[in-house]
């Protein structure tokens, strides 16, 4: 399974050395928890710290927009970001931030809170390349793993499986070692973490850990 480090968690005060401890440690690539105050409660960061990893890494950036009203803001995200990934709930016309996403030659990705009817994902799969199901209601970092969520994994992969489509699972809110290898086994592609790495001692054993869940 691959890793990807969310640096909602790291130390901003040393954010260039944190950048490459978690490229070290072998990450597969770096989500950004964009924030707007509305859509969640909390602030994250914007445009300014995208475009500094973008300068500083090769990895992969993938932008979770935690916004309402995405149509407005994924114009922005689009020169540094591999992948851009925004909230159901918060889209006015879901398909048309599908295509402005491929119309700049970037992957597309859609999220859905623990509260939302996974069905609704259907109507849009096949033009998916990611599927983010969080785990946790969005805005805080280090929230426990919810109960009932592999279930919901499982239901999405099934429902993925019979549209046809080829989009990949993602999960994000209190992954961890200890529960990596059962959300794998419920069918995720890409674990998601950031306090596990973060708050560790040891970046790459976390790492490490997380990505051998699954073969």
């Amino acid at each position: 399974m691959k890793v990807s480090a969310s640096i909602l968690d790291c130390d901003f005060l040393r954010l260039a050395e944190e950048l490459k401890a978690i490229e070290q440690a072998g990450v597969d690539c770096i989500h950004l928890d964009v924030m707007d105050g509305h859509f969640v409660p909390n602030l994250s960061f914007g445009t300014p710290i995208g475009r500094k990893l973008r300068e500083a890494t090769s990895l992969p950036l993938h932008s979770h927009l935690m916004v309402e009203r995405p149509e407005e803001v994924i114009g922005m995200f689009l020169p540094f970001s591999d992948l851009v990934v925004f909230h159901i709930e918060a889209a006015e016309d879901p398909g048309t931030c599908i295509k402005d996403i491929h119309k700049a030659g970037k992957q597309a990705g859609m999220s859905l809170n623990p509260d939302t009817p996974a069905e609704s994902l259907r109507p849009f799969l096949p033009g998916l390349q990611d599927v983010l199901v969080m785990t946790v209601f969005p805005g805080r970092g280090g929230q426990e793993f919810m109960s009932g969520s592999l279930e919901r994994i499982r239901a999405i992969r099934e429902m993925i499986a019979q549209t046809g489509s080829r989009t990949t699972v993602s999960v994000d809110g209190g992954v961890k070692p200890s529960n990596c290898r059962a959300i794998a086994d419920a069918g995720a592609d890409v674990a998601i973490a950031g306090s596990a790495i973060f708050r560790s001692k040891d970046y790459a054993s976390v790492v490490r850990e997380l990505r051998c869940s699954k073969p």
